[in-house]
This record gives C-alpha cells, sequence and structure tokens, in this order.
C-alpha cells in the first residue's frame, strides 16, 4: 500500500527573512537580501546573501553555542519553526518511525576553518569540540536529539542537490509505509574566507558593483554573471496525509513525485539530458502530465552554461507547454545556498503560491534569447489558480533531483 503524503509544517531562514512569513513578504515585495560581504583585504570583493540570527543565538544556551556551528543554528531555527506550525509531536509519541532526511554540501564549515586557522596561522590546538561542530551530520544529529526522533536519522551531501534528495527520500520512505513521518529539508552556512576563495578560483560567482550589490545574481539573463552564493535553511515536516487529516493538522501541500538522476558526463558540466530526465521521471512518479504543471522553480544559478542547459532541459521535458509554463529563480533573492537550495526554493515556491503570487526573477531587464522559457521577471505574478509545482535542483557532479507537489490535496 502506498500512502499519500503531507506537508503539514515548514520553516525557514535565509536573507530574506528568519521565517517563512518573512520570506514570503521579501518575495511578494520582490526583495533582494544579497548584499556585499565583510571580506579581508587580499580577498577580491563579493557578495552573499545571509540571515541575520543575532538575537536567536543571543537566546541559546551556553551548551549550544559551543556544540553549534551556524550551519546546525540555522537548521535548528528552520526545525522549530516548522514543527510549531505542524503540531506534529504534540499529539503522540512516533518513536522509531519518526525519522530526519537532511542535506548539507559543506557542513561545518565555519568550526572547520577556525580549527585549520588555529593549527596553521596560530599554531595552536583547535578547540575540544572542533570535531563535533565540523561533522557534517551534526545538524541532523541534533535535530533528533533535540525532538526525541529516534527513526534514521540521515545525512545528505549531493552538493546543490542535497536538500531536494532529502526530501524526496523522506518522501519515498513515507509514501512505502517506513517510516511514518520525518523532519526533512537542509543547511547550508558556507561563506567563510576559505569556502569563498575557491569558489572564486573557479571563476564562476557573480562579478561585483559595490553600488548594486543586491543584484548581482541575475538568472536567464543576457547580462548574467555567475552565481551569488547564500546561508539559510529550510525544513518540512512531512507526514501520512491520512495521519495528517485524522489529527486536524493543517496541510500546506501533498507531495506527488520525486524524480532522481546522474548525468554520468562531466563533473562540473551539466548535461541537459540528464536534467530532462529527472523532470520526467518526477513527473511519471506523480502521475502527472506536463500540462498539470502550473510553475517551475528553476535551479537557475545565474551561470552562462546552467542557466541555458536548464532552459533547453525544461522545453525538451515540457515540449509546447514550455511557452506558457510560469518560470522563475528566486535565487536571484536570496543566493545559492548549495546543500540547503533545493529545500529552500521548494518552501518559497509552496509560500508563494499559497499566498496567490509567483515568485519572480529578479534583475532579469534583458533575457537571454535562448534562455526562452516564461519567465516571470522582475515583479511577481498574481495567480488566481496554481496548483502543482515543481521545483528543480541540479548539482555538481551530475546529481539531479526534482520535487513536485500539489497545493490542494484533493
Amino acid at each position: 500500500m502506498r500512502h499519500r503524503v503531507a506537508v503539514t509544517g515548514c520553516g525557514a531562514v535565509s536573507a530574506l527573512g528568519n521565517s517563512v512569513q518573512e520570506l514570503t513578504e521579501s518575495l511578494r515585495a520582490a526583495r533582494s537580501g544579497v548584499r556585499l560581504v565583510a571580506t579581508e583585504p587580499t580577498t577580491p570583493p563579493a557578495v552573499a546573501g545571509f540571515p541575520l540570527l543575532e538575537r536567536a543565538y543571543a537566546e541559546m544556551s551556553a551548551a549550544d553555542r559551543a556544540l553549534f556551528d551556524p550551519v546546525t543554528r540555522y537548521a535548528v531555527h528552520a526545525a522549530e519553526e516548522a514543527l510549531s506550525q505542524s503540531g506534529l509531536l504534540l499529539s503522540h509519541p512516533h518513536g522509531h518511525r519518526a525519522a530526519v532526511y537532511l542535506g548539507t554540501a559543506m557542513g561545518g564549515a565555519y568550526s572547520a576553518e577556525e580549527a585549520y586557522r588555529d593549527i596553521l596561522l596560530y599554531g595552536t590546538a583547535p578547540k575540544p569540540l572542533a570535531v563535533l561542530c565540523a561533522m557534517s551530520n551534526a545538524p541532523a544529529a541534533h535535530l533528533s536529539i533535540r525532538h526525541g526522533l529516534h527513526g534514521p536519522n540521515y545525512t545528505f551531501s549531493v552538493a546543490c542537490a542535497s536538500s531536494a534528495v532529502a526530501i524526496g527520500e523522506a518522501f519515498h520512505a513515507i509514501r512505502d509505509g517506513r517510516i511514518e513521518c520525518a523532519l526533512a529539508g537542509g543547511s547550508e552556512a558556507c561563506v567563510t574566507t576559505g569556502v569563498l576563495r575557491a569558489w572564486q578560483a573557479m571563476r564562476i560567482l557573480a562579478s561585483v558593483d559595490p553600488k548594486a550589490a543586491g543584484e548581482a545574481c541575475k538568472p536567464f539573463a543576457q547580462d548574467r554573471s555567475g552565481l551569488v552564493l547564500g546561508e539559510g535553511a529550510a525544513i518540512v515536516v512531512l507526514e501520512r496525509l491520512a495521519a495528517a487529516a485524522e489529527r486536524g493538522a493543517p496541510v500546506l501541500c501533498e507531495l506527488l513525485g520525486y524524480g532522481s538522476t546522474a548525468d554520468s558526463s562531466h563533473i562540473c558540466i551539466p548535461s541537459s539530458e540528464g536534467q530532462t530526465a529527472a523532470m520526467l521521471s518526477a513527473l511519471e512518479d506523480a502521475c502527472v502530465s506536463p500540462a498539470d504543471i502550473s510553475y517551475i522553480n528553476a535551479h537557475g544559478t545565474g551561470t552562462r552554461i546552467g542557466d541555458l542547459t536548464e532552459s533547453r532541459a525544461i522545453r525538451d521535458a515540457f515540449g509546447v507547454h514550455a511557452s506558457i509554463l510560469a518560470t522563475s529563480s528566486t535565487k536571484s533573492a536570496h543566493g545559492h545556498l548549495l546543500g540547503a537550495a533545493g529545500a529552500l526554493e521548494f518552501v518559497a515556491s509552496l509560500a508563494a503560491l499559497r499566498a496567490g503570487f509567483l515568485p519572480a526573477t529578479l534583475h532579469l531587464q534583458l533575457p537571454d534569447p535562448q534562455c526562452d522559457l516564461n519567465h516571470v521577471a522582475l515583479v511577481p505574478r498574481e495567480v488566481v489558480r496554481a496548483h502543482t509545482f515543481m521545483s528543480n535542483s541540479f548539482a555538481f557532479g551530475g546529481s539531479n533531483a526534482v520535487l513536485i507537489a500539489r497545493i490542494d490535496a484533493r
């Protein structure tokens, strides 16, 4: 027996705000959260999207502050919002049938870099808890410990597809009856000096105009110059739809499908064939046709080859429907959260559609003619009826993950 799966709670922290409500308001206002990064004198200028969680950090216990790298702080904050909305753990304990599926690409990058700096620059020993702070599974472990979730505890590290894979795998586990419910999503805190310099060395970060820092990320635009890094987390509560209805929980959407493929062609050059296959796989898994999809939140990083490849893949997957299928990339507003990107963009899509609008690709003044999609450009588009959406996540290494959800659980 296959169970239908509902999202009953969601939480988010990003450059667009410290809650899903703030995220939604920022998207509706077409606000950019990207700003200049305070870099060292030897580091070229850069921009990124940062959450502002100073108050939440100050309210943490001393023990938590010692153990929590920013990647864990973000995850804990988003999870608490999601659980509060869902009320899942207030109804009854789920024991070994409640799981955590979390994605991250870089793990505790701040703690790792601090340890290396202590050793190599200052010649001192790193702090005793450095390993526990830096390990990639720390956010998932802390969520399990804090909320008494005794089921599977998984950390997925699939570069920019990590959190989409986490949500998709949790969805399949609940649908197939292996678990009852899960916290699923991703967290990323990666804009350290070392990581930033490494990305700059690849020459794929957006060029920086200090007078217009917030406009650096321009997915699908003819004058796009690269991606912008971001930090934050997004987490959803997944459970069986029947169980949610039984306890009167809010059903924010129903997860319908998940597709995952590998390009198996190049470590950093994407394949439109692999991306098309992931979208078609998700459509088949969801038992919906291309014409049923109302909106795509594209991976849309703002790189030359990435946006062009995804545009071709959408055309190949949707055929003539691609010309009327509304498409946008919210990375233009909050930056690229790497391992948390898929989860944040899924939550952004869900929240916007429930609020009656499609989020825009900001700064898309002049679309690239080769990225010939139905772009939601510059400002949000109000919609009366847009129920089923797709969220794309495509990663270095050639990993592709696609999620499909429906707002009204019929």
